[in-house]
């Protein structure tokens, strides 16, 4: 019995000693397992170039473009019915008229007969009334008979001679004498815009109505320009609009850039427009080679601005803030943003010697760890 126990006590005794040693074992293991799954994770690092801010005083360079037109532009409408008349030039696109020669002529004949008629009535109103005259007012008879004696009917009626007295055109007056002047010289009037004559030297650019056709009141003829005088329209934003004063010289190029131009800021609008917050600009210019229509671009020499420093445009976050580099790590800064191009941007701001990011990194982000370039 007693041989029994004791082989029990060895047998207890050696299990616990090999659960201790198997434990300690795998202890061991899953403690190396746990060290070697420890990854060290360095910081990324990333390079990047850099400037130093030296603030100076610039002057704005402000481009943009725009199509230009004609200064003196004229639609051609007629106030008058009647058949095209065929004098001289074809009315046609291209066609060059001198300053008060004929465009177009509407034939008037039928307007004439009847302009032609009344003059006929009203003098013999006039002839009528000289007995009166000669009898009641003797002193201002021989001015009325000499009116009477140079009224031509196929010429534009004169005008009536001036009273001398309160009874002379009371007199008059009763004869209906003046109210037929007027209707007469009212007559004379329209009869003129059975006629369009070229308020200047220029040439029509379009021509929508042929000799021989039947022109309607208020039917559209054509278009005639001034070919010698040009005005170019740009959009500048609102914060550029400061830098640009009427007088400014404009140096103007084609899109080839192998002609050249120079032109003069003649007119601000200064209203704004909501949907593009631009202001229009206008340029005046005049030169060989300009036609209405033709795409020009514009370089205005603006206004010199103080303390500022010249960017690539690219490196604005959001045209409010820029990376600078303090410390090793990236910080945003917020600028006044003065003027941009396309491409580059003047921002205020910044003092002297403060280092700014010169390239852009994807993601960047305000604290991102960062080292200087070293050329």
């Amino acid at each position: 019995m007693k041989k029994n126990e004791t082989l029990r006590l060895i047998v207890s005794i050696t299990l616990g000693v090999v659960i201790i040693i198997l434990s300690i074992l795998l202890a061991g293991k899953i403690s190396k397992g746990k060290k070697q799954a420890e990854v060290v994770i360095k910081p990324v690092i990333k390079t990047v170039f850099v400037d130093t801010v030296i603030n100076e005083n610039l002057r704005v360079n402000i481009e943009a473009s725009g199509t230009v037109e004609a200064f003196e532009k004229m639609e051609l409408y007629s106030e008058v019915q009647g058949i095209l008349e065929n004098r001289g030039k074809a009315f046609k696109e291209g066609q060059f008229y001198s300053s008060g020669s004929t465009i177009l002529q509407i034939n008037s004949d039928e307007f004439m007969a009847s302009l032609v008629a009344q003059r006929s009535a009203f003098y013999n109103t006039l002839m009528s009334t000289l007995p009166d005259l000669q009898l009641d007012y003797p002193t201002v008879y021989l001015k009325w008979k000499q009116y009477v004696n140079d009224f031509d009917m196929n010429q534009s009626t004169n005008p009536l001679p001036s009273f001398d007295t309160e009874q002379e055109k009371y007199f008059i007056n009763s004869r209906n004498i003046v109210n037929t002047y007027f209707t007469i010289k009212n007559l004379e009037e329209r009869l003129n815009k059975y006629r369009i004559q070229a308020p200047y030297d220029g040439i029509v650019t379009e021509a929508l109505v042929n000799q021989g056709a039947l022109i309607r009141a208020g039917q559209k003829i054509g278009e005639f320009i001034n070919p010698s005088n040009y005005e170019l329209r740009i959009l500048l934003s609102e914060r550029s609009i400061d830098m640009v004063n009427v007088g400014n010289v404009v140096d103007l190029y084609n899109l080839d850039r192998t002609e050249s131009y120079v032109g003069k800021v003649s007119r601000i609008n200064r209203v704004i427009d909501p949907s593009t917050q631009s202001i229009e600009v206008f340029i005046q210019v005049s030169a060989p080679g300009l036609n209405d229509g033709m795409y020009l671009v514009a370089q205005i020499e603006g206004k010199e601005v103080d303390e500022v420093f010249e960017i690539s445009r690219s490196l604005l976050v959001d045209n409010e803030e820029v990376f600078v580099v303090q410390d090793g790590k990236l910080k945003k800064v917020a600028i006044d943003l003065v003027h941009f191009t396309e491409e580059t941007a003047l921002i205020k701001g910044l003092e002297n010697g403060t280092v700014l990011l010169n390239n852009n990194i994807p993601g960047a982000y305000d604290g991102m760890l960062v080292e200087i370039a070293t050329l």
